[in-house]
């Protein structure tokens, strides 16, 4: 067997070991304590909103969800009927909201080359051009008020192959985002997203620097950091972050491969991040804020399933650093 052919294989008894390890029992959770805000994306068990909360707080013992999507549509998309029919649904299972996760600034740079890394599909039903995002980042505003939340997630561009020449400008269109956020009291989470122009830790660090706006923070997700080739994510990437500048946190985790994307999404217990320190990190740092479960991995069954998966060991993972109570 090729070193190769071994580590793929090694990999997927790994992920499936875990999946029939965490084999979830659907007996109602107890409520789980945590100096976090655990949470999970909704849309990332189901696309109906209710059966979606009914899992968060009665599965998995949750009081706060992240918002991103549901019957099938974007948040910024939706109507008052169904935005009121939301927080009838979040009342009704006692939960509380951690963040719009918002697809603001995911989209083509002006005057760029376009990038190769936008959308080959609306997975989240969030293709929005440029000449859009001021719309996008109002109803962002709006509906972080409405859900009753003072963060707000957004990203900085399709990636491109070199940044160099519009880097200053994106920079300035993130700082003026962030005052528009401030005059409403409401946190710019800069997330750190594969294919957008800040992926990794690194470049984390560097836009954090370039816009030091106190209401600009960093929605720190490691897992795509390893996406992007940055395997060193956690400690290393992390080390370099202004911690008191981190405002929200997405779990997932995923391998470097050689297929065409050159990574795999991987089920929380198994991947390159260890979940455990990271979570003892943040700890030690004195982090409150959310913790949300982003599955993105497919491979154990149905979207539910591998968020069971997924979400278990993730709680694993928490009882190893001392974060569930």
């Amino acid at each position: 067997m090729s070193m190769l052919s071994r580590r793929r294989f090694l990999t997927t008894t790994a992920a499936a070991a875990i999946a029939t390890r965490f084999t979830p029992s659907f007996a109602m959770a107890a409520p789980v304590n945590s100096p976090f805000k655990l949470a999970v994306i909704t849309d990332e068990i189901s696309p109906d909103f209710d059966h979606a909360c009914s899992v968060a707080a009665n599965d998995f013992g949750l009081r706060w969800v992240e918002l991103r999507g549901m019957w099938g549509k974007n948040l910024v998309n939706m109507g008052d009927d169904d935005l009121a029919k939301a927080e009838g649904i979040l009342a009704k299972y006692k939960l509380q909201v951690t963040d719009i996760a918002s697809p603001l600034f995911k989209a083509y740079w002006p005057g760029a080359p376009q990038s190769r890394f936008g959308p080959k599909n609306d997975w989240f039903g969030a293709d929005f051009g440029y000449k859009q995002q001021d719309s996008v980042l109002e109803k962002s505003i709006a509906l972080a008020q409405r859900f009753k939340t003072n963060r707000v997630r957004g990203f900085d561009f399709w990636r491109l192959d070199d940044q160099a020449p519009f880097r200053a400008a994106m920079d300035a269109k993130l700082a003026e985002a962030a005052n528009t956020f401030a005059k409403h009291n409401v946190i710019f989470l800069l997330e750190n997203e594969l294919d957008c122009n800040t992926a990794t830790g690194r470049e984390a660090a560097r836009t954090l620097s370039a816009v030091p706006s106190a209401n600009f923070m960093l929605n720190w997700d490691p897992g795509n950091a390893v996406a992007r080739g940055e395997l060193d994510a956690f400690p290393v990437g992390w080390n370099l972050l202004p911690k008191q500048r981190i405002g929200h946190c997405h779990v997932k985790n995923a391998i470097r491969n050689n297929s065409a994307s050159g990574f795999a999404w991987q089920p929380v217990g198994t991947g390159v991040i260890d979940w455990a320190a990271q979570f003892k990190a943040l700890l030690q740092m004195g982090y409150r804020n959310g913790v949300s479960l982003e599955t993105h991995w497919n491979g154990g069954g149905s979207a539910e399933q591998c968020t069971r998966t997924s979400m278990a060991g993730m709680k694993q993972a928490l009882q190893q650093a001392g974060a569930i109570r």
